[in-house]
């Protein structure tokens, strides 16, 4: 079925055959709860004859969503514990971020923010709390870079962004503006002149990291989208989550990490999923995540390998938790794994340093 508007509630997901009339009952209370959004590139991306298609699960609600985990928690990675005025998170030195907004095109189901997105979420700063959160980066010089998130940033419209970014321009310690977003792969259309050039108003360095979590997610379109933002001068380096059902194979991952580096984006980082409510569902635990990454080594090119992190719990920052291929074993010597699995003493002849 071609979409051709957004999709925003259950009746929507219905009428474009991608759920069942016997789903509804239960999907209702998912949406009651968590907002619900699919643009129509994504739409199109789903195969409906596959009843575990990687691109449905990340954006079609699942009853699985109602069930909520002991260690799962609202705010899974302290941004509000961080948050010494509204819209600003405070948890690095040199860095923040600057959540503008609370909306987005898609509605990821495992989203880490998804008790603050959406129209039952935390909503769009208003002018005044604007003024302070750009109050507070002046305030502080040790800021040397702004990370517009939320929410997705580009869901603004041009004027708006450009506004935000003026106001940036008159901060001199800010040198870096970095944008994280959906909007090149779910809405690649939306990525023309006029949203380009507000988002280098601010004359500052400007990177973009680009979230996709399947090598399908990277259409035609979206690689051109993100063609014009290397064209104009706009870093890109990738965002992705490691799900279990969308990506938990070292094929599927390699293939994804490849269609990355083929559109100009550098691998950056490969999240471990956060304890957001109701999405135990798509958690590995880390050991399987450790060994996906791991097979990934030798298997693609340097170019392609991503960091894979953990946000640690409480607000106290990421932590690289890929497995380590090193040990010491004592005597001044190690074991080294290589991709396959094998195991190697170095220095080689066993005589240690």
């Amino acid at each position: 079925m071609n979409v051709m508007r957004p999709i925003r509630s259950v009746d929507d997901l219905e009428q474009a055959g991608l759920i069942d009339a016997g789903e509804a009952l239960s999907l209702e209370q998912v949406a009651s709860r968590y907002a619900i959004a699919l643009t129509p590139s994504i739409a199109r991306l789903i195969d409906r004859a596959d009843p575990a298609d990687p691109i449905a699960r990340q954006f079609v609600p699942d009853a699985a969503e109602l069930v909520v985990t002991p260690e799962e928690r609202a705010d899974p990675i302290g941004d509000h514990a961080h948050s010494p005025v509204e819209g600003i998170v405070h948890r690095y030195p040199d860095r923040v971020l600057l959540k503008a907004v609370h909306v987005c095109p898609v509605y990821c189901r495992f989203c880490f923010r998804r008790e603050m997105v959406g129209p039952q979420g935390l909503g769009t700063l208003d002018a005044a709390a604007l003024d302070a959160a750009f109050a507070y980066i002046r305030d502080h010089s040790e800021i040397w870079e702004v990370i517009l998130t939320g929410g997705d940033p580009l869901v603004l419209s041009p004027r708006r962004l450009e506004e935000i970014l003026r106001q940036l321009a008159t901060i001199s310690h800010v040198k870096i503006v970095r944008f994280h977003t959906r909007v090149p792969v779910v809405d690649p259309l939306k990525i023309d002149a006029a949203l380009i050039a507000a988002l280098k108003a601010s004359g500052k360095i400007v990177y973009v990291a680009v979230h996709a979590n399947h090598p399908r997610e990277l259409t035609a379109e979206a690689r051109a989208a993100c063609d014009r933002l290397t064209d104009a001068g706009i870093m890109l380096v990738s965002q992705s989550v490691l799900l279990k059902g969308v990506n938990d194979d070292p094929e599927v991952l390699a293939e994804l990490m490849k269609a990355f580096v083929e559109t100009r984006i550098k691998p950056y980082y490969l999240h471990h999923p956060d304890l957001a409510p109701g999405t135990s569902h798509f958690r590995l635990t880390i050991t399987e995540g450790q060994k996906i990454v791991a097979a990934l080594r030798g298997r693609i090119s340097g170019l392609c390998q991503p960091t894979y992190i953990l946000d640690i719990p409480g607000g106290y920052g990421k932590a690289d938790i890929g497995q380590s291929a090193i040990r010491e074993t004592g005597d001044g010597c190690y074991s080294v794994s290589d991709y396959r699995g094998g195991e190697h003493v170095y220095p080689p002849d066993g005589g240690g340093f």
